[in-house]
């Protein structure tokens, strides 16, 4: 007759021991196994196949006695390292003051920690002047430093593996002919664990598949440009496409929009309603030439810096393969059922209805009236119609048109600086000189009057957007 413990009856703190002991054995081995599956199946596709405009390294160099960053020697290869670097938006990352280009300490803010950007002149101490070209294609290929440290993905490199060897070595080249600044950026703030570099294994294992851009033989030359760009050194899912709890890119919604710093990096699918299938060819390209698409949108906050620092040195034909990638991609409504940019009406009644008025408290057409109405018109219409330097119209326009007041009130906050071989253009900050009630109430007058007038804001939202780091 067997015996049976009480119900009450506790395990021994021996077994306790024993039992937590065994569970991370588990967990060890099954950590280990997947590392080395994931190990595996790499050395199993090497053998897959090869990028058509891929080259053997020595062949990539070019022929010529002189090392190919030898600017003098090779002058073809630096200026299109300059493009690419250019279109990388290299310098907009690895610079945080402009005396000092690409010497890094830009402050990266991430929900970690805080990532500083680092120096990348050829200075041999602070910067990659003692780095191989080994070194660089592994950073930009593989996402590990020169000391065999991984990389944080703050640092594009699940895009960037897809840049062929060629491409990457010109970037190099072009590295090597900026001016050395011997400077060295601050260490980074992340909290444990997330500072611990090797955990970026299992980040990767999730997250990072390696290899180089392969074409799509049923698709056309510009379409796999295109998708050789987007996918590659403009990296321009790292802001348009939604992420996961890793921090990783969600593959199921690619470029359906997603937020960056406060800011809203909208729907570039070519759904008619959620994204961009309502623009022109020439509506895009004109947007990543000059940051302006006339009658949909205006670039503002970090759209404008990329326009200004990359896209707008891009040549025609970039431009249309970009173009021609994009259309190719599924459409992603994301619930939005009218386009942003087809709201609004001008102002009449509202504006006129105030001569003689006697303000007694915050009110949303009065302070636009007295901020806004010099540059956009007391109307909406703006001022200067389709000029490059024009006061856009707010009537039709999708930062007004949008279903989160989020993009306008942020334009409200820190204004919009964009400088481009068209125009320079300036919109003041308001943040310094007006509340959050202030501010909502101007971006909730804007919304009702000239865009969806669903949209609205609070004065507590208004103060969480002012405090979020740019």
């Amino acid at each position: 007759m067997s015996r049976r413990q009480p119900m009450n009856t506790r395990p021994s703190p021996a077994h306790r021991t024993h039992r937590t002991h065994r569970a991370r054995t588990t967990l060890a081995t099954l950590l280990f196994c997947t590392f080395a599956l994931y190990v595996a199946w790499h050395a199993a596709h090497d053998g897959e196949m090869r990028p058509v405009d891929e080259v053997p390294l020595p062949a990539a160099h070019g022929e010529g006695p002189a090392a190919p960053g030898d600017a003098t020697a090779q002058p073809e290869i630096v200026k299109r390292g300059e493009y690419l670097a250019r279109m990388g938006d290299c310098a907009a990352c690895h610079t945080a003051d402009k005396s000092r280009p690409f010497a890094g300490g830009l402050a990266i803010n991430t929900p970690f920690g805080k990532i500083y950007t680092p120096n990348i002149t050829p200075d041999p101490d602070t910067g990659i002047g003692q780095w191989t070209e080994s070194d660089f294609m592994r950073a930009m290929h593989e996402g590990v430093g020169k000391s065999g440290e991984r990389l944080y993905p703050a640092f594009p490199y699940v895009e960037f593996t897809r840049v062929t060897e060629q491409d990457v070595l010109a970037i190099r080249a072009y590295l090597n002919t900026v001016a050395p600044i011997h400077y060295k950026p601050p260490a980074n703030e992340l909290r444990f664990p997330f500072n611990q570099r090797w955990l970026m294994i299992f980040w990767n294992l999730f997250n990072f598949d390696e290899g180089r851009f392969v074409p799509d033989p049923q698709k056309s030359a510009e379409y796999n440009r295109g998708a050789y760009l987007v996918e590659g050194l403009a990296h321009c899912e790292e802001c348009h496409t939604p992420r996961n709890f890793m921090q990783g890119l969600k593959s199921s919604g690619r470029f359906s929009g997603a937020t960056q710093a406060g800011w809203q990096a909208y729907n570039i699918t070519p759904d008619r309603a959620g994204g961009i299938g309502g623009w022109s060819d020439d509506a895009l390209m004109s947007y990543l030439a000059t940051g302006v698409a006339p009658g949909h949108a205006n670039a503002a906050g970090p759209m404008a810096e990329v326009v200004q620092n990359s896209t707008q040195y891009l040549n025609a034909e970039d431009q249309r393969s970009i173009t021609a990638y994009l259309r190719g991609q599924p459409p992603v409504a994301g619930g939005v059922t009218r386009s942003r940019d087809s709201y609004g009406q001008p102002a009449n009644d509202d504006i006129t209805a105030l001569r003689g008025t006697v303000i007694t408290s915050v009110n949303g057409a009065q302070l636009f009236v007295a901020n806004c109405a010099s540059c956009h018109n007391w109307t909406g219409a703006g001022v200067g119609a389709s000029a490059p330097g024009a006061y856009p119209s707010l009537i039709h326009n999708s930062v007004a048109g949008a279903a989160s007041p989020d993009n306008l009130t942020m334009t409200i906050l820190h204004g919009v600086k964009r400088q481009t071989k068209d125009a320079d253009v300036l919109m003041p900050a308001f943040g310094d000189a007006l509340s959050n009630d202030q501010v909502a109430a101007i971006a909730n007058y804007v919304t009702k009057q000239f865009g969806d007038p669903q949209a609205s804001i609070t004065p507590d939202q208004v103060a969480a957007l002012r405090a979020q780091a740019q």
